[in-house]
């Protein structure tokens, strides 16, 4: 199995062999799809990644990928695009009919990690919740306590932080060292912990029809 863990700001690249289809994501999903690719014997994907601290910056996200979209096409029978909407306010899915690109159904990856559908189903009841992946328990540190300033300005936690109420640990993997580190986020943040196991949810299925000819 093939080690990944690019760091927030890394660009990341991966082929499985035949590279017939780009799937383009969020490096926040690296691990998880290359880990899919592996386990399924998907040959004809190929993966890119943008860097994932870009969700501190959402702006930068649908230039960077109309670019790599342009630059890829021509090289691939078809392209897929591995990201939610991710803060862009709709431009990502306006830029993406313009080029003809397919996503991922869902808002973001908490959504499509859980399922979308059953994500939607508690969204009520969880409109105070702070969510980390595998990959956001992982870097915390950098993606959030660093990313958010909280290192340097703690006395802004109440601001981003006091209207919740709980983080929820979607775990895409059995990890005790994981559900440690998600732990550990909670109490620094002041937050209830609650620990739920979602698999590789829709991401899974999105990659499978992706790989068919």
């Amino acid at each position: 199995m093939t080690a990944v863990d690019p760091r927030p700001s890394d660009t990341f690249r991966f082929s499985a062999g035949r590279g017939e289809v780009l799937v383009i994501a969020c490096g926040a999903l690296a691990r998880e799809i290359v880990t899919l690719i592996e386990l399924n014997h998907w040959t004809a994907l190929d993966l890119r990644c943008l860097p994932a601290k870009w969700h501190n910056t959402p702006d930068k996200i649908t230039p960077a990928l109309r670019a790599a979209i342009r630059e890829e096409k021509g090289k691939y029978r078809k392209i897929l695009v591995a990201y939610g909407d991710c803060g862009t306010g709709g431009k990502l899915d306006t830029m993406l009919a313009e080029e003809g690109v397919e996503r991922i159904t869902g808002p973001h990856c908490y959504s499509f990690f859980s399922g979308t559908e059953a994500f939607a189903a508690r969204l009520d009841d969880e409109a105070t919740v702070f969510y980390l992946t595998d990959y956001l328990a992982r870097h915390f540190d950098r993606l959030v306590w660093q990313g958010l300033g909280l290192d340097r300005h703690p006395e802004l936690l109440p601001d981003y932080f006091g209207n919740y109420s709980r983080l929820v640990y979607l775990a895409q993997t059995k990890d005790d060292g994981l559900a440690q580190l998600a732990e550990a986020a909670a109490a620094r943040l002041g937050l209830a912990y609650e620990y739920r196991f979602t698999g590789y949810g829709d991401l899974a299925g999105f990659m499978a029809e992706g790989s068919k000819d």
